[in-house]
Formats: C-alpha cells, structure tokens, sequence
C-alpha cells in the first residue's frame, strides 16, 4: 500500500476550509488529524468542534491520532464524527486489548501507536488485534520536528513482528516525514505516510502530495 496522509496540524485554522478542499483535490488518501489533551503530550492541537468541521468538507477517510489520556472515553464520539480510522497510544492504555475492541465494535479500523522510545516488543500481544500500527517518528507533541534517524529500521522490525504474528496490520509513521525519507520508509515497511509540514509549507503542496505519494 502506498498511502498519503496529510495532517492538518500546521494548517492555517483560520482557512482550514481550504487546506481540506486542497487535500479533497489532491492524490491525498486519508487526512491525518492529531488530537492532543496537554496532559499526555505537552500541547494542545484541536478537539470534537474542528474534527467535525473537517468531516463535513472533507471527501477522504478520516484517520484520528489521539494523544491522550483515557481515550476509551471518546470512542463514541469519534464514530459520532466521522471518524474512520481512530488509533491510541500504546502508553496511554491500561487495557489495550479492550481499547482496540471497542474501537472496531464501534465501526472503526483500529490503530496503536508506539513513541519512539517504546520497542516494537510492545505489539506481541495485540498484533492480530490491531488494524494499524503507527511509528512515531518523533517525540509527539509538536509538528515540525525533525525526523528520528533509526526510524526505518524500527518500521523493519514492526514489519517482521507483524508477519510473524501473520498480522494483516498497516503500518503508519508520522513525524518528519518528507521527500527525502518517504522511500526509505516505504522499503522499510511503512503502508501509510502522514505528511504535514513537508506539504503545507511546499510552494506547491497539491504537487508536493502527488510527489511523495509517488517516489
């Protein structure tokens, strides 16, 4: 799979409207929204009033990263949302294995992420639970960081875990993401891309899509 997944988390909120109508124009595949509390990441991004204004313009999937504490709280209102794709923190979740049921029982595909820190080991258990998994390729929290250099291998590794475990997850990596590292993700292992400031700061962002999309 070769997917894009612009994030919204640099835009312009003040004409968020027409990042997405670009994104709905766009080779984009999904749209990648990271919700943080400030409690579990030190930011706040966006909550429940922008992720339904986004599901009212947007024509692509929606794929929610939640950064924060207890997210079983909020599965209802996701799915309420539109929310297609709606993946937890591994260290945000006492009970993983329940989370991700919930999440699937709802009607959505359901997604763990791992920090960077956290080892790929992590995922044994609830492989053949998952319906992605998403490598943080930087510290959450902040966009605009730069990339963790041993990403890739780390992908790899999920990667083997994944067919070892004969899971049929998808692999997500999200931070610092660009041109110049997309295809070394790609061969690593990674299905899905989440691409913000590489295209939101292109001259071209429409064309940056279709480029990183397509390398």
């Amino acid at each position: 799979m070769n997917y894009i997944a612009p994030s919204i988390l640099n835009a312009d909120f003040a004409h968020l409207h027409r990042s997405i109508e670009m994104f709905n124009a766009s080779e984009a595949d999904w749209i990648h929204l990271d919700i943080m509390d400030g409690v579990f990441v030190p930011n706040i991004s966006f909550g429940m009033p922008v992720v339904a204004a986004v599901s009212r313009i947007t024509t692509k999937p929606l794929d929610a990263h939640l950064m924060i504490v207890q997210p079983e709280k909020f599965i209802a209102e996701f799915k309420q949302l539109g929310v297609n794709i709606l993946t937890v923190q591994y260290e945000a979740c006492t009970h993983l294995h329940r989370t991700l049921q919930q999440i699937q029982q709802a009607g959505m595909k359901a997604g763990v992420a791992i920090n960077p820190h956290t080892p790929v080991s992590v995922l044994e258990e609830i492989a053949a639970v998952a319906d992605l998994v998403l490598v943080m390729s930087v510290n959450p929290g902040f966009g605009g960081q730069k990339f963790i250099a041993n990403s890739a291998d780390k992908v790899a590794r999920a990667k083997d875990l994944l067919l070892r475990k004969k899971s049929a997850a998808l692999i997500e990596v999200d931070g610092g993401v660009n041109r110049h590292n997309a295809r070394l993700l790609r061969d690593a292992g990674a299905d899905i891309l989440v691409v913000g400031n590489a295209i939101l700061a292109a001259n071209n962002p429409t064309e940056e899509i279709a480029v990183i999309k397509n390398l």
